[in-house]
C-alpha cells in the first residue's frame, strides 16, 4: 500500500480508502449495498490487513446506520484508522434538520460521535454546499469543532471551485481552520474536476479524495456496448449517480478500458483504478465494495502502475473538451502557465 499525506497535513493515508455506502441498505441507499456487521467486520478486516488505513462514511448513509457499523467494527482499534464523516443533508424533519448552520453541525457532530463510537472524528467534512447559511457561519463553528478535540481536520465535498475558494479566503480572512481536502466525484469517465477542481487542489494544497472512481460501477467491465447490464447491479435501479449523457462515449471509453486492461491481464476495475491514482492532485480513492472479492481485485490496483503508452491510450479517449476559457489559454498563454494549469492544458498546447 502506498501512503500520501493528507493535503496540507502531517497526516498520512492509504491511497485507497474504505468507502461504507453499502453498509446499512436503508431506504435508497439499499440501491447501492446491504451490509451489515458480519459482513462489513470481514470487509474491514480485509481492507485492514491490505495497507488501509482511511475509513469514510456520512451520517446520511442508511440514515446513520453506516456510522453505527462502522463504530461496531472499529472497537478495539479505533486509533489505527483515520475516519472521516460527513454532515449537511437532512437527518430529521424539521426545518433546521439539515443544512450548515451552527446549530445544526453541532447537533450532527455530537450525534455522529455517538453513533461511531468515538470521541473524535479525523476528518470531518460538510457534505455539500447549503445557499442559505452565511459560509463564515459554517466555518466558524467547524473551527470551534476543531478547538474542542471533536475534530481534527474539516474538508468539503461536491462543491464548486469558487465555493471552495471563498471558504479559503474566508478562513484565512479570520484565521479560521481551513479545508484541508476536497472530496470530489472524478472519474475516467467523467475528467471535468480537471477543469477547476484539480487546478485548485495543486495551487491550493488541497487533498483531493475521490468517490466513485469506477463511475457507480460503469467502469467495471460488466457494462459493455450491445450487452444487457448485470441483474441486480446499481445502474439497474433508480439510483442514477453518476449521470451518463453520451452512451456512445461511455461504451467507446469501456472498451478501451477492457482492452488495455485485457493486455495488461488485470481487471477494467483495477486499470481505472490505477489510471486515477496516476492523476495530478489525488490523494485517496474511495472504493466501496459490496462483497470482499470486489475489495480484492481493486486493492490489487495499487500493485501496478500504467506505462506511458497505456496511460496515453486512456487519456485521449477520456480527454474532456476544452471549454472557454481555458481553450483560449491553451492558444495564447502557453508560454506561462503555472503547474495547476498545466494538469489541464498540458496535452493541448
Amino acid at each position: 500500500m502506498e501512503y500520501r499525506q493528507l493535503g496540507y497535513t502531517g497526516l498520512r493515508v492509504s491511497v485507497l480508502a474504505l468507502g461504507t455506502m453499502t453498509f446499512g441498505g436503508r431506504g435508497k441507499f439499499a440501491f447501492v449495498g446491504e451490509t451489515e456487521v458480519d459482513e462489513a467486520r470481514r470487509i474491514v478486516d480485509r481492507a485492514l490487513a491490505g495497507g488501509v488505513n482511511f475509513i469514510d462514511t456520512a451520517d446520511i448513509y442508511s440514515d446513520g446506520r453506516s456510522e453505527e457499523i462502522v463504530g461496531e467494527v472499529l472497537k478495539g482499534r479505533r486509533d489505527e484508522i483515520v475516519l472521516a464523516t460527513k454532515a449537511r443533508y437532512a437527518m430529521g424533519s424539521g426545518q433546521n434538520d439539515a443544512g450548515l448552520s451552527r446549530r445544526y453541525l453541532l447537533s450532527a457532530c455530537e450525534a455522529s460521535l455517538r453513533r461511531l463510537g468515538t470521541d473524535y472524528i479525523d476528518l470531518y467534512q460538510v457534505h455539500q454546499r447549503d445557499g442559505l447559511t452565511p459560509m463564515d457561519e459554517t466555518l466558524d463553528v467547524l473551527d470551534s469543532l476543531v478547538h474542542q478535540g471533536k475534530v481534527r481536520y474539516i474538508g468539503c465535498s461536491n462543491h464548486s471551485a469558487w465555493h471552495v475558494m471563498k471558504a479559503l479566503g474566508i478562513s484565512e480572512r479570520r484565521g479560521l481552520q481551513r479545508y484541508v481536502t476536497q472530496q470530489i466525484y472524478y472519474s475516467l469517465l467523467d475528467r471535468d474536476a480537471e477543469y477547476e477542481l484539480i487546478p485548485l487542489s495543486i495551487d491550493q494544497q488541497l487533498g483531493v479524495l475521490v468517490w466513485s472512481p469506477l463511475a457507480g460501477g460503469l467502469l467495471s467491465g460488466k457494462y459493455r456496448r450491445g450487452v444487457e447490464p448485470p441483474t441486480g447491479s446499481r445502474q439497474t435501479t433508480p439510483w442514477g449517480e453518476p449521470p451518463v449523457y453520451d452512451k456512445d462515449r461511455m461504451y467507446d471509453i469501456v472498451e478501451t478500458l477492457v482492452a488495455v486492461a485485457s493486455a495488461r491481464g488485470v481487471s477494467p476495475a483495477q486499470t481505472a483504478l490505477a489510471y486515477l491514482l496516476g492523476r495530478p492532485a489525488v490523494t485517496s480513492l474511495i472504493i466501496g465494495a459490496r462483497t470482499e472479492e470486489q475489495l480484492e481485485d481493486n486493492l490489487r490496483a495499487v500493485d501496478w502502475t500504467l506505462d506511458d503508452t497505456e496511460r496515453a491510450r486512456l487519456d485521449e479517449i477520456s480527454a474532456p473538451r476544452l471549454i472557454y476559457p481555458y481553450w483560449h489559454q491553451a492558444n495564447t498563454a502557453s508560454e506561462r502557465l503555472s503547474a495547476a494549469d498545466e494538469s489541464l492544458l498540458h496535452p493541448y498546447h
